[in-house]
């Protein structure tokens, strides 16, 4: 579908106010950055003594870096078990049997209602005093908050994924002879994972973030390792520009990855025939030669 049937094209006016107004807005944010670091240049935070150490090797090497390891790691396991969590159960709330759809809504709906910080402190106190596990308590304790919150939220972008698709996925499923559990995994789920990858990975950027709620903790992350170098320092500020520079790249690229991945599998089942040339089109049971006027000609059976 092109722009022009979405909106109107703007005429000169409107493309001039829009100019005015996106100068505007530059102008703004320029404004504001340079109040932001005037104020802190008065108060000596953009003296270079104040951010030498985050251009020196060890500072990155013995804390900046081990905790990104960590930061990554944290986010990687619950990506991986975000996916899992969401797979199952968003199949289960799409279940006909009532008893595993009510069990499945009701396990993503209370996740998705508690807070991320409040399921982190409870898993850090289960693990560590009450199952007493000493290793990596903190770390296991944030992997398993964000899995049930984020996990339940791609359990529900499933749900919402599949009853977005045309009805007559489901009936070309069930035409050529798959089950409808089988029309679910085969046809249905796929196509909505793909429709829905941005917000899944926008999901996943959300993780990212949310895994330096760990300082809570003492989960030994980035944020973690960032606050601990720097509080002996005198340079908390600085240090937090710099770990918060460091997710935006992170963050971005993965933006990125999600909008190449987006485009590819959006692309990939657009055939390409020549003009002049027949489609066809139909399942396993027969196949229909559509000319490009309109015109059928009868089934032929394989």
């Amino acid at each position: 579908m092109s722009a022009s049937i979405l909106f109107d094209t703007p005429g000169p006016k409107s493309r001039r106010n829009t100019l005015i107004i996106n100068i505007i807005g530059a102008l703004a944010i320029v404004g504001i950055l340079w109040w932001v670091i005037g104020g802190l240049a008065s108060k000596g935070q953009m003296q270079a003594s104040q951010w030498d150490d985050f251009i020196q090797l060890h500072t990155w090497t013995d804390y900046l870096l081990p905790g990104l390891a960590n930061t990554l790691k944290a986010a990687g396991l619950a990506i991986v078990g975000s996916i899992l969590f969401g797979l199952i159960f968003g199949i289960g709330r799409l279940s006909t049997n009532w008893l595993i759809n009510a069990i499945c809504s009701v396990i993503v709906e209370f996740f998705r209602a508690v807070p991320v910080l409040l399921m982190i402190v409870f898993f850090n106190i289960f693990l560590s005093r009450t199952l007493e596990i000493s290793t990596n308590s903190a770390m296991w304790a944030v992997v398993a908050a964000l899995v049930f919150y984020n996990g339940s939220v791609v359990a529900e972008l499933i749900r919402s994924g599949v009853h977005n698709l045309p009805k007559g996925q489901r009936e070309a499923g069930i035409a050529i002879g798959l089950t409808r559990g089988q029309s679910l995994r085969i046809v249905e789920i796929p196509q909505a994972l793909v429709a829905m990858l941005p917000a899944l990975i926008g999901q996943f950027v959300v993780i990212l973030k949310d895994s330096a709620l760990g300082y809570i903790i003492s989960f030994n992350e980035l944020l973690f390792y960032g606050r601990t170098y720097s509080s002996p320092n005198g340079n908390v500020l600085q240090a937090l520009i710099v770990v918060a520079a460091v997710f935006i790249i992170i963050n971005f690229t993965l933006s990125k990855i999600a909008t190449i991945l987006s485009r590819r599998l959006s692309s990939r089942g657009v055939s390409k025939t020549k003009p002049g040339a027949a489609a066809l089109v139909g399942g396993p049971a027969g196949l229909e030669d559509v000319e490009p006027g309109g015109g059928n000609t009868a089934p032929t059976k394989s």
